[in-house]
């Protein structure tokens, strides 16, 4: 009876493994060969791994090869090449185009076949690698299908170069400026929040952690710094996401406008426009009137999708018309021939990318409805707005040209004056064009030059068109500032021999 009590788990317990296989020699190789060909500095060709005959394979491999016979260096090497391959599996699966967090439980799902056994991500992360054998570098080989990862490899991990290729990858990582961010002017160092999360892994206290870092670092970081934890980039880290993952340069840190905000975050755009011109009976005369316009356009989103972003916008103005030799700054002032101030609209906006393939473009659409009385001026106060909504529906696309340069392209369709002719509303259509060409000299500096177009469609043809240089600075990742200066005509300036320019300040928080 004691007997038969023994053999009876080990008999399931062999029925349980019975597909388990000794590993294929060649299962190295082919995952090198495939690691090779599709992915480029650190960024993934999903498609073209979908696509790959030898993929299927690859996993199947993995379902059925008895790992845990394996001598150590060839199982964390198995493991290791498993783990990055059945992140990418499980991508393609759920057809996720933007993040993995589009996917709930994606690390906790037990859905995937390791040498017979059913298990998650994590468990074969925590319990199989780290658990095991305790080696924190793991977390620099163990790629979780994200940007804020260290970068996936382009070659296979194997049992007699691991040590070598952990020490590689650690140390890599650890000197690379994005993946820890040092500033020695205010003695602070910005780390992943991989170093947060698994804290102990890395000593558990601030001291340790940066003993381990230190140990690796080029340039070691002073145990007097203050640390914080940057958040996490989530964005997949597929070649469509990544700036041409081909030569990967300044351009890949920057922030895509046109994208949608991922799932859960929020963005909010602050920018201040001040716009001012000046007119006079000709040419050789002296300026005989001013116009000034400070926009300040407050803008929100909040990532109900990955791919479907809804907000608001909120738009202040001040007003002021002076003499022409004033100066533009009059508009904060008292002093003017008439001047005017307040809120003059508010309204939702939602922003949608529709395309798995072109995660850069994007549609914006927003709805702005007057508030205040006589927006359009009276006898004694004068223009500051329209009377009736307005309605902009803006395409956006960024297109990265090189690893420093990059095009954005913006096309609305704009109804200004919303409302009833014969109560005088106008109803005006335009269909402005904005073109922008970036630069950027280092990963956190954008310098740009803009061109601007807007044709006005009714019974009689107008326009205006502007021309600037700007810049941006990203003081971190998540905070923008952003500076720009235009030069503007139209057909009543022309028709006046006026002048007109825009002064910009602008800045971005995003959560």
């Amino acid at each position: 009876m004691k007997n038969l009590i023994l053999i009876i788990p080990i008999v399931f317990f062999s029925f349980g493994n019975s597909n388990a296989q000794a590993i294929d020699p060649g299962f190295f190789t082919t995952v090198d060969q495939l690691f090779k060909k599709h992915v480029k500095a650190g960024a993934i060709d999903y498609p073209a791994i979908k696509e790959d005959s030898n993929f299927p394979g690859i996993i199947n491999e993995i379902n059925k090869t008895d790992w845990k016979n394996l001598d150590a260096k060839t199982q964390q090497a198995f493991l290791i090449n498993s783990y990055n391959l059945l992140v990418i599996d499980q991508v393609i699966k759920n057809e996720i185009s933007n993040s993995v967090q589009e996917k709930g439980a994606f690390f906790d799902a037990k859905v995937h076949l390791v040498g017979g056994e059913k298990m998650s991500l994590n468990t074969l992360e925590k319990k199989h690698l780290l658990a095991t054998y305790g080696d924190p570098r793991f977390h620099f080989v163990l790629v979780c299908g994200a940007q804020g990862c260290p970068p996936i490899t382009n070659f296979a991990y194997t049992a007699d170069q691991l040590e070598e290729q952990l020490e590689q990858q650690t140390r890599k990582a650890i000197n690379d400026p994005i993946f820890i961010k040092v500033d020695e002017a205010n003695q602070k160092a910005s780390l992943s929040q991989i170093f947060s999360w698994y804290a102990s892994d890395f000593g558990g206290s601030k001291k340790n952690v940066l003993t381990f870092i230190n140990k690796y670092r080029e340039a070691p970081i002073s145990q007097d710094f203050s640390i914080n934890y940057y958040t996490y980039d989530w964005t997949l880290n597929a070649q469509s996401l990544v700036s041409d993952a081909a030569e990967l340069g300044n351009s890949s840190n920057r922030y895509v406008v046109s994208a949608a905000i991922p799932k859960g975050t929020t963005e909010t755009k602050i920018f201040n426009n001040l716009y001012t011109q000046r007119t006079r009976s000709s040419s050789e005369g002296d300026f005989n009137a001013r116009s000034n316009f400070l926009t300040t356009s407050v803008s929100f989103l909040y990532g109900i999708t990955n791919r479907f972003n809804f907000g608001f916008d909120l738009r202040y103005r001040r007003v002021s018309n002076t003499d022409g030799n004033t100066s533009p700054l009059n508009v904060f002032t008292n002093n003017a021939d008439s001047r005017r101030q307040g809120f003059t609209n508010v309204g939702p906006k939602i922003r949608w990318a529709p395309f798995n393939n072109l995660p850069n473009f994007s549609v914006q659409s927003a709805l702005w409805i007057p508030i205040g009385q006589d927006l359009e001026g009276n006898a004694t106060q004068p223009y500051i707005d329209w009377s009736g909504a307005s309605w902009n529906t803006q395409f956006f696309n960024d297109i990265t040209l090189s690893s420093n340069w990059t095009v954005f392209t913006e096309i609305d369709v704009l109804i200004e004056d919303i409302g009833n002719a014969g109560n005088g509303a106008l109803n005006r259509l335009s269909t402005p064009a904005t073109v922008i060409f970036s630069y950027f000299p280092d990963p956190k500096t954008t310098l740009y030059v803009l061109g601007n177009y807007s044709p006005f469609w009714g019974t009689e043809f107008d326009y205006f068109a502007q021309a600037g240089l700007g810049a941006k600075y990203q003081v971190t990742p998540k905070f923008e500032i952003e500076a720009l200066v235009t030069d503007f005509s139209n057909k009543f300036l022309a028709a006046n021999n006026g002048q007109a320019a825009t002064f910009n300040i602008g800045v971005r928080i995003s959560r």
